[in-house]
């Protein structure tokens, strides 16, 4: 069959040595799907080292990617992203590609089923009825291209403005960035049921304060459905990326998606780009990239316990964690030059090195965050109110969890064993030994303790990568990267997975950029972890997934019984929350 001897070429002419244990199980989970599905598959390209795309027929496509995602041999594996393409100007026809993470003893491996899409039918089989992370991604994909997913059961807008007109779809070739069309506002919010009362949270968030709106509806105090709409942050930074900024410019752009973990970003864009061209990276940039990562994972959990103290009623747990997070920040400013947006990274490397007197500076910093951060776990966790008020609230059950593809602390506290540091290596994260912190409970109390957890890996891993920091180039020289070449940078952020993807262009520029945060995968499940608690737990429940709106986007209380609606301010919610912690 052509398709078999494709699939064999492919395999033989790249980058893969079979006698490697990581690349025996990829050779594996090749040969599975060419057994289960080589009549369907029309071509297979490798696009790097661990990535692999099959192009089939779009019909075929909820079979395969639903086979992969159900498949216990491959327990953790997860869609990771989908991309939705304008390809009419190369192919005459849109594309789409569910890319699936291969998680865990499954090997180092991100496969990408794709399907064309005909400009004069553009639908495609909706996979969401049968797995819920899908949601968003599909739903973006008629937002942004037009491309309709059949059957999908909540066909509402998502990324676009409620003004936005029908028809106008920006991320299509044809649409100018700067393009502002008038329409009428409208957003068909979930109707209450009998008896429901709903409760409006938002548009700004109770501790962030970045717009987002949840209406909760409840009975009495119980929240008994939930309804979400964000993306009233949405930049349009794809749209601005793509054919206008060159590829190191959009290192800083990518940098600015979240203002806590923007290395992350920028990283996993260079990564992708670095991937995509066969850039190798210098090993001390690589160390020096492992470093910087972990001091804002450090500022970004202590953050996050700091907001879920305070949200207890614990404020001195607040200012502790907080206290030591600047002394963080201060670091990060003498290694780098900013508190935040480091502007550390480019295509290739990164743009300062270490002098020797920054390696004992560092030492000396974690040698105090160390005893501080000691004293802080032994105070939060020995008050009787903070355990209570965090045990077996916001339960996400395991089964939950992997349907909505959650991952980072989220998806670890409910017992999802995958990070993409151990799972993925990139940076130096491959020459290192850490663990990975998974709890079971999946409740708030669970989430604060991985990340109580990686805040020590984390001391550690730094530890491990200024002593055995090696000498040589920090930058890669490269020529013109050449254009539609295409591939995957992914990093493990402080709030959990990060997925860019990348198509380059002619001219230095890029062709098509997709980026999904974290947050993209783990806020569809707030719903499912607020059921069945009380209008007082939700800041709480929210803040606990430490979500950004911004790279992703006012409470509305609904009684169900009386039909009246409440609009609560961010002080009263805050208030609520903090008077049921002095009940417990």
């Amino acid at each position: 069959m052509p398709e078999i001897i494709e699939f064999k070429e492919a395999v033989e002419k790249k980058r893969v040595s079979w006698g490697s244990e990581k690349a025996k199980v990829t050779k594996e989970y090749l040969d599975e799907i060419l057994q289960k599905f080589g009549d369907k598959i029309k071509e297979v390209k490798q696009v790097a080292y661990n990535q692999w795309i099959i192009t089939v027929d779009r019909n075929d496509v909820p079979e395969i990617v639903l086979y992969f995602l159900n498949n216990e041999k491959w327990k953790e594996t997860q869609l990771s992203t989908m991309v939705a393409t304008d390809e009419r100007p190369l192919r005459g026809k849109f594309s789409i590609t569910y890319w699936l993470s291969i998680n865990g003893a499954a090997g180092d491996f991100y496969l990408g089923v794709r399907a064309y899409i005909p400009e004069e039918d553009p639908k495609f089989i909706s996979i969401t009825p049968k797995h819920k992370g899908a949601n968003w991604y599909e739903r973006e994909a008629y937002d942004m291209l037009g491309l309709v997913p059949e059957g999908h059961p909540d066909p509402r807008r998502l990324v676009l403005p409620d003004d936005w007109p029908s028809c106008v779809y920006p991320l299509r070739k044809d649409f100018h960035y700067s393009d502002s069309p008038p329409g009428k506002k409208f957003y068909p919010y979930k109707k209450p049921k009998d008896n429901e009362v709903i409760v409006p949270y938002g548009p700004y968030h109770v501790a962030l304060e970045e717009a987002a709106h949840f209406r909760l509806y409840v009975k009495g105090e119980e929240i008994v459905d939930v309804d979400y709409r964000g993306f009233y942050a949405h930049r349009g930074i794809e749209k601005i990326v793509e054919g206008r900024l060159t590829y190191d410019q959009v290192c800083f752009i990518a940098e600015r998606i979240c203002g806590i973990c923007g290395c992350t970003h920028s990283t996993a864009y260079c990564q992708a780009v670095e991937n995509a061209a066969g850039i190798e990276v210098p090993e001390r940039a690589k160390y020096i990239r492992t470093i910087v990562l972990e001091i804002e994972r450090l500022h970004s959990h202590l953050l996050h316990l700091g907001i879920v103290c305070h949200l207890t009623g614990l404020d001195v747990g607040f200012m502790k964690a907080w206290e030591l997070r600047e002394h963080v920040m201060w670091l990060a400013e003498r290694l780098t030059g900013n508190r935040k947006t480091y502007g550390m990274l480019l295509v290739g490397g990164v743009r300062r090195d270490f002098l020797e007197y920054r390696k004992s500076l560092i030492e000396k910093v974690l040698r105090d965050l160390k005893s501080g951060f000691k004293e802080f776990v032994d105070n939060i966790t020995f008050t009787k109110t903070f355990v209570k008020r965090c045990e077996s609230v916001g339960v996400l059950p395991y089964k939950v969890a992997k349907e909505w593809d959650v991952d980072g602390p989220l998806g670890r506290a409910s017992g999802r064993d995958f990070d993409v540091r151990r799972d993925h290596p990139y940076a130096a994260y491959g020459d290192l030994d850490f663990k990975v912190p998974v709890y079971k409970d999946g409740d708030v109390m669970s989430r604060a303790m991985v990340r109580i957890d990686e805040v020590w890996e984390s001391i550690w891993i730094i530890e491990q990568a200024l002593d055995q920091l090696p000498g040589g180039d920090i930058l890669a020289e490269y020529k013109e990267i050449p254009p539609y070449q295409e591939a995957l940078g992914m990093t493990e952020a402080p709030r959990g997975e990060n997925v860019h993807y990348v198509m380059t262009g002619p001219n230095n520029k890029i062709y098509r950029y997709r980026v999904r945060a974290a947050t993209y995968n783990n806020l569809p499940a707030v719903p499912d972890m607020m059921r069945g608690y009380t209008i007082a737990d939700a800041p709480l429940i929210v803040a606990s997934i430490d979500p950004c709106y911004s790279c992703t986007e006012r409470v509305q209380i609904v009684d169900v019984e009386s039909g009246k609606v409440r609009v609560l301010s961010e002080e009263e919610f805050n208030k609520l929350a903090i008077k049921a912690s002095r009940r417990v």
